[in-house]
């Protein structure tokens, strides 16, 4: 288990064990339909508590392949679905903080610096054994682990668009833009990438064309 790849499922435990705990998994149900299709990238756009990380941690415990996490969803809705047992805890799964890289970069540029760090970090932890070219280069290394293992990634980026709201120069942004695109875009060990944020979604269209 590490921070990014394959995060620790405490929170969403923590959430199913509250009081106050709404059972939302029916969304697992819509984002399955989306998996390996060309809508597999979905930017969830709503204010401020509205349960996005929640919803994000949820799906990192449904998908990721560290842990067998059967026993948090086989009373939830989702385990009535068809697609339940199809995708459970099938996917490497890289979740990201936006907000926390950018409050610890400090700049565009220093958020891709630390983010790609962070990453690779753990990923060559995961699979020290990969075959790249570029040691930096973090879409050969999720290229390398597909064909390493054969499995795919789910990407769940929480707060994506803290870049938008807080530096305003368009460069910067687009540099941003440039850098998920490149990411995330076409990739084909991209089974899934689901991003929250408050902006409204047509920012996206710079990171689909």
């Amino acid at each position: 288990m590490g921070i990014y790849l394959h995060p620790i499922t405490v929170s969403f435990k923590t959430s199913i064990n509250s009081e106050i705990y709404i059972d939302k998994t029916s969304l697992i149900a819509f984002t399955n339909k989306r998996i390996n299709t060309q809508q597999r990238y979905i930017c969830v756009s709503r204010p401020r508590r509205f349960g996005k990380t929640m919803a994000a941690d949820m799906l990192a415990a449904y998908y990721d392949n560290a842990e067998n996490t059967k026993e948090l969803f086989d009373q939830l809705k989702i385990s009535k679905k068809p697609s339940y047992e199809v995708h459970i805890n099938r996917y490497n799964v890289l979740k990201i903080d936006m907000q926390s890289f950018l409050n610890k970069g400090k700049t565009v540029e220093g958020l891709i610096q630390r983010l790609n760090q962070c990453l690779i970090k753990e990923l060559k932890k995961a699979y020290p054994d990969m075959d790249v070219i570029d040691e930096d280069d973090l879409s050969e290394i999720c290229n390398s682990v597909l064909a390493k293992t054969g499995i795919q990634f789910v990407i769940i980026i929480d707060e994506w668009d803290c870049v938008m709201r807080r530096i305003h120069e368009w460069k910067e942004q687009k540099l941003y833009l440039d850098y998920l695109r490149d990411w995330l875009k076409d990739q084909p060990y991209i089974a899934l990438a689901y991003m929250t944020g408050i902006l409204p979604i047509k920012n996206m269209e710079n990171i689909r064309h």
